[in-house]
């Protein structure tokens, strides 16, 4: 899409913003965050965010979990790449390319800041019933990917 200033006519082209995010697993259960602002507020989410400037991809995801839950990770597996819509309220939407990783969870305790206000474990069997409070419709893509991989690493 392209963008043009009404006032000095300069054209600017709507990029997409990358994003990158953490899918941890602790046994038959997924950590799902519900998000505390504007877009999406009390929706589920997975943790992760925008990407910094100069910030690695990984790096980024470990960043946001760090962040929004206060667990540290070890080794991650990618789960690829998945597009999306970001609306923000006053501007409009832009696309978001969410990038995204999985681990096993290790130790620690969950618990929800920054963004994100809960933090919980939840069965992969309940995912299905919960689809319509995903704040992202990729997301039932990506945990269907971590769910498998994490399957067939067990």
């Amino acid at each position: 899409m392209k963008i043009r200033c009404p006032r000095c006519r300069y054209l600017m082209f709507d990029y997409p913003r990358p994003c990158a995010g953490m899918v941890v697993v602790k046994d038959d259960s997924v950590l799902l965050l519900r998000r505390g602002h504007r877009p999406k507020r009390g929706w589920l989410d997975l943790p992760g965010g925008f990407v910094e400037a100069n910030e690695d991809l990984e790096a980024a995801a470990r960043r946001e979990l760090r962040e929004e839950t206060g667990l540290s990770v070890g080794a991650v597996h990618s789960l690829g790449y998945h597009w999306d819509q970001y609306l923000l309220e006053g501007f409009g939407s832009f696309p978001t390319l969410n990038f995204y990783w999985v681990t096993r969870w290790r130790s620690g305790i969950p618990r929800a800041a920054d963004d994100a206000a809960d933090a919980e474990w939840v069965p992969f069997a309940r995912l299905s019933a919960m689809r319509r409070r995903f704040a992202w419709p990729h997301m039932t893509t990506v945990l269907r990917d971590a769910q498998r991989l994490m399957g067939e690493e067990a």
